[in-house]
C-alpha cells in the first residue's frame, strides 16, 4: 500500500483530505507543520507529500526543498489558497511536481496523487532497466571455452529458472560475482535490482543494520530510518560476498530470515516479509569451518541448495586466450585506445603461467601490458617479469601448447568472423593446414 504524508494547518482540511485519501486505499498520515513532517521523511518512506503552503513555522516551499533532498523519488503536491503565476513557478523550481488551488476539489487531489504515483513508478521503472542494461553489458560477459566453464554455465541457467538460494564457491578473483550477475541476468526478476555487499569488508557492528535494516534511533548514529539490503532489492537478486566471515551472532538471524522469508529491523518489534533472491560466495571451505564450529551447520545447508564451484584460470588454459582478448577490449575501452596484439610469445607465457590470482591476475597484468603496448603490441617484454615463460604446474609442456594453439585460432577465427581463408592469412599458414589443425583440435569454422 502507497504511503502518503500530508500537511495542513488546518484541522477540518487535514480531517477531510486524510480521510479521503484513505478511502482511495492509501495509507495516509496527516500533520499540522513542516517541521512534524520533516521528522516523519526522516523515519519513514513515503510515496507522495500533499502540502499546503502557507504553514506556520517553516512554510511549504521550504519543506519541499528539504523532503527533495532526503528523497529524490518521492512525489510533491502543493496545495494553496495564495496562487500566482510567480509562486507556481517558483513550487516547480524547488521541487514540487503539481499545485492545486484551495478550495480543494477532493477527487481532483485523488486524480493528482495518483499521476505522482504512476510517475514515480516510472522513475523506478526506468532506473531498473538501466541497471539491466549495466548488467548486459560486455564486461560481464563470461568465458566459456573450456569444458569447465562450460559445465558452470549449465548449472547458471538451471540456478536461474528458480529462486533457490545458491551457493558460488572459488578461489579469491575467479570471477564469482560474475557468475552471481549472470544467474541474476538471466532469472525471471531480471530487470529488479542486483545489490551486492562484501561482508569481510563490513564492520562486524554494522552487518546486522545492512543486512536487515534499522528505525531512528536504534543506535548510535542511527539518525533515520534504512531499509536494508534485503529488503531495498525488492524482487531482485541480493548477492552477499564472503559468507563465511559473516559473524556467528549474524548467521542466526540470516538463517531465521531465509527460513520465514521475513526480517526484523533494529530497533522494530514486528517482523516484515521481503522478497529478494539470495546468492552467497566465499573462497572458504564451508564444511571446514562447520567443522570448526566457525560456520552454523544449519545455515551451511539452508544456503547449499544449488552449488556452483567456479574453476580457477590454471585449470582451464584454453580459456586463455579468448579472456586476454576480451578483457584487453574491456581496458582499452576505458581508456579510449586501441586493443593490442597479444604476440604468440606474449600470449604462450599467458597461457603457461599458474594465475594464483586467477582471472583478477590475468586482469591486472593485461592492463599493465596495455599502457606500456609498443606499437599497439604486447610482447614478453610488457609482461611482468615472473610470469614470461613460466610454466604452470597442471599441464605438461605438450598440453599446454595444444591448449594455447586451440584457444588463439579460436580466437583469430572470430576476429575474421568464422572465414577460414582469411584467418589462414592471418596465423601465417595455409588454408590447407588450418583445416588440418582445425579438425585435429575439434575446432570449427566457417567458410
Amino acid at each position: 500500500m502507497d504511503r502518503l504524508l500530508v500537511v495542513e494547518d488546518e484541522l477540518a482540511q487535514r480531517t477531510a483530505l486524510a480521510s479521503y485519501l484513505k478511502k482511495s486505499k492509501y495509507d495516509v498520515e496527516a500533520v499540522e507543520t513542516a517541521e512534524l513532517a520533516l521528522e516523519r521523511l526522516q523515519a519513514e518512506s513515503y510515496a507522495v507529500l500533499v502540502t499546503d503552503l502557507r504553514l506556520p513555522g517553516m512554510d511549504g516551499l521550504s519543506l519541499i526543498r528539504r523532503a527533495r533532498d532526503l528523497d529524490g523519488e518521492l512525489g510533491m503536491l502543493l496545495t494553496t489558497a495564495y496562487a500566482s503565476i510567480d509562486s507556481a513557478v517558483e513550487a516547480l523550481r524547488c521541487g514540487a511536481h503539481d499545485y492545486l488551488l484551495k478550495p480543494l476539489i477532493l477527487e481532483e487531489v485523488g486524480r493528482k496523487v495518483e499521476g505522482l504515483l504512476q510517475q514515480r513508478e516510472l522513475v523506478r521503472e526506468n532506473a531498473r532497466l538501466r541497471r539491466a542494461l549495466n548488467d548486459r553489458s560486455p564486461a560481464e560477459e563470461l568465458i566459456t571455452g573450456s569444458r569447465a566453464m562450460k559445465e558452470v554455465v549449465d548449472w547458471i541457467q538451471r540456478a536461474a529458472a528458480t529462486r533457490s538460494t545458491v551457493l558460488i564457491t572459488g578461489e579469491t578473483g575467479t570471477g564469482k560475482e560474475v557468475v552471481a550477475r549472470a544467474i541474476h541476468r538471466l532469472g525471471e526478476a531480471a530487470d529488479e535490482p542486483f545489490l551486492a555487499i562484501n561482508l569481510a569488508a563490513l564492520p562486524e557492528a554494522m552487518a546486522e543494520s545492512e543486512l536487515f535494516g534499522h528505525e531512528k534511533g536504534a543506535f548510535t548514529g542511527a539518525e533515520r530510518r534504512r531499509e536494508g539490503i534485503l529488503r531495498t532489492a525488492g524482487r531482485g537478486t541480493v548477492f552477499l560476498d564472503e559468507i563465511a566471515e559473516l559473524p556467528m551472532a549474524v548467521q542466526a538471524k540470516l538463517l531465521r530470515a531465509l527460513e520465514a522469508r521475513e526480517v526484523q529491523p533494529l530497533g522494530q518489534d514486528t517482523a516484515v516479509p521481503f522478497e529478494a533472491r539470495i546468492v552467497v560466495a566465499t573462497h572458504r571451505d564451508l564444511e571446514e569451518r562447520v567443522r570448526d564450529g566457525s560456520f552454523r551447520e544449519d545455515l551451511f545447508y539452508r544456503l547449499n541448495v544449488i552449488r556452483i564451484l567456479v574453476p580457477p584460470l590454471r585449470e582451464r588454459l584454453e580459456d586463455i586466450p579468448p579472456l586476454s582478448h576480451h578483457l584487453l577490449q574491456r581496458h582499452a575501452a576505458r581508456g579510449g585506445s586501441k586493443v593490442p596484439l597479444v604476440t604468440a610469445d606474449a600470449m604462450r607465457a599467458l597461457c603457461t603461467n599458474p594465475w594464483r590470482g586467477n582471472v583478477r591476475e590475468l586482469s591486472n597484468v593485461l592492463e599493465r601490458g596495455l599502457i606500456l603496448a609498443d606499437e599497439e603490441r604486447i610482447d614478453l617484454e610488457q609482461l611482468p617479469p615472473d610470469i614470461r615463460g613460466e610454466l604452470g604446474p597442471t599441464l605438461n609442456l605438450a598440453e599446454a601448447v595444444a591448449g594455447f594453439e586451440r584457444g588463439h585460432i579460436a580466437m583469430v577465427l572470430r576476429l575474421c568472423d568464422g572465414n577460414r581463408e582469411k584467418a589462414a592469412v592471418e596465423l601465417g599458414v595455409s588454408p590447407a593446414t588450418l583445416y588440418r589443425r582445425l579438425e585435429k583440435l575439434e575446432l570449427k569454422g566457417s567458410s
